[in-house]
């Protein structure tokens, strides 16, 4: 579960994180990053594209201004993953949630912009 969520930060399990993070139910990849720091493509999900979730939740940022490729929308979609993209407060909500819930989620968070 994600604990706290501001701008540049976040705490996952009682350790915190001040760059950007994809979350998996079995694993954190720290320390995020792509190709193009406001655009997400599919190449930056590289890790995380044959993970099985029953969700993807997508955090644009504190402002939510990291634009997200619409192959990559698609491509989970196609998988039966549904896909959640939101500004990064919201998508911490949305994240806990689905975990809450039981699901498997993966959680890709830009913690800035």
């Amino acid at each position: 579960m994600i604990e706290h969520y501001d701008f540049g930060e976040i705490v996952v399990d009682g350790k915190r994180y001040l760059r950007d993070l994809i979350i998996t139910p079995n694993r954190i990849i720290a320390n995020w990053w792509r190709k193009e720091g406001h655009k997400l493509s599919l190449e930056d999900l590289e890790d995380v594209l044959h993970e099985e979730a029953d969700a993807i939740v997508i955090g644009t940022g504190y402002y939510g201004l990291m634009e997200v490729d619409d192959e990559v929308k698609e491509y989970f979609e196609r998988r039966g993953i549904k896909v959640i993209v939101k500004p990064s407060r919201e998508a911490v909500i949305e994240y806990n949630n689905l975990v809450f819930k039981g699901m498997k989620v993966i959680g890709a968070f830009h913690l800035t912009c």
